[in-house]
């Protein structure tokens, strides 16, 4: 047991994406690229929002916390990746490992819950516009948000601490660019039957929000259905469009991940995680800003200002 422990101090080696050379320059030249505008892109999202009254309103407050957990989501892996290849060092400490696991299942959890707060919102306002500031309110904001986060970082604790119990025993080679919770347990030689099951049960956390999405859309297509004004209805879904679209985004490569066996995961299905970790991060503030009028507005004042000074 004490040669366990040992081991599992030493640290694990990031394989990366692909574990070939040649495709882990190419993917580093990629996310070199990937990172400044995720970065800048959220950044100028949040800078808009805050900068434009007409946009201090409950849809633009869940957008800047989209914004700011992609911010976070993508520094969480993206810089360690492009660091490791710069020095020729795949190595990560044990602690940093469970540190990068433990945010990146809440991150990814706040912002799936942040996603179905969206949603709601969208419902509220279409469904009940007239009831919308009552329900919608500023208080009501404020602890859908915080809410989302203590449910992220409460169901990334038990994985922690879980994993942080487990012995590793020869192979440390982590079948990813980041320390995710999949191929640890995969390279455990302790008994990770009770990880497997809590590794299920945040899964079916990480799903309500994605039932109350669907829930929240129905919603907003019945009551859309029932308007026979043709511009209503080009207005509701114009308002909607860029949020399914993230939401598809984002769900779809998650699922494609996490939403299967554990042994049918290898290091291949890295590429699959590049997706949700660094690629959705990038596309959110495009996909918000060229569908969304009163965003681009907010951006071409943004911009005329900081000339102009």
């Amino acid at each position: 047991m004490r040669e366990d422990n040992q081991s599992s101090t030493q640290g694990f080696i990031l394989l990366g994406i692909t574990g070939q050379q040649q495709q882990e320059d190419v993917f580093f030249i990629l996310f070199l690229f990937i990172y400044p505008i995720t970065l800048i892109g959220n950044l100028l999202i949040i800078l808009a929002i805050r900068s434009d009254i007409r946009l201090h309103n409950p849809m633009y407050f869940f957008l800047t916390n989209l914004s700011f957990i992609d911010i976070l989501f993508s520094s969480l892996t993206v810089p360690k990746m492009l660091a490791n290849h710069l020095l020729g060092s795949k190595a990560i400490s044990f602690g940093g490992c469970l540190a990068q696991m433990y945010f990146m299942i809440a991150f990814a959890n706040t912002d799936s819950y942040i996603l179905a707060v969206m949603a709601y919102d969208r419902a509220v306002a279409i469904s009940r516009p007239l009831h919308y500031t009552t329900i919608i309110s500023p208080r009501s904001c404020v602890l859908l948000v915080v809410g989302s986060w203590v449910i992220g970082n409460t169901n990334a604790l038990p994985h922690t601490l879980l994993t942080a119990g487990l012995s590793f025993c020869g192979n440390r080679e982590v079948a990813n660019f980041y320390c995710d919770i999949i191929p640890l347990l995969k390279l455990s030689c302790s008994d990770i039957h009770l990880n497997v099951k809590m590794m299920y049960f945040g899964v079916g956390v990480f799903s309500v929000p994605l039932l109350c999405i669907i829930i929240s859309y129905i919603r907003v297509f019945a009551t859309v259905l029932r308007v026979p004004s043709t511009k209503g209805v080009a207005k509701a879904f114009s308002t909607c469009g860029s949020h399914l679209t993230v939401v598809s985004l984002y769900y779809g490569t998650v699922m494609g991940t996490y939403f299967r066996p554990l042994s049918s995961y290898s290091l291949k299905d890295a590429v699959i995680t590049v997706m949700y970790m660094a690629v959705t991060p990038m596309l959110n503030p495009f996909i918000y800003s060229l569908r969304n009028r009163d965003m681009k507005a907010a951006l071409r004042k943004l911009f005329s200002h900081r000339v102009s000074l």
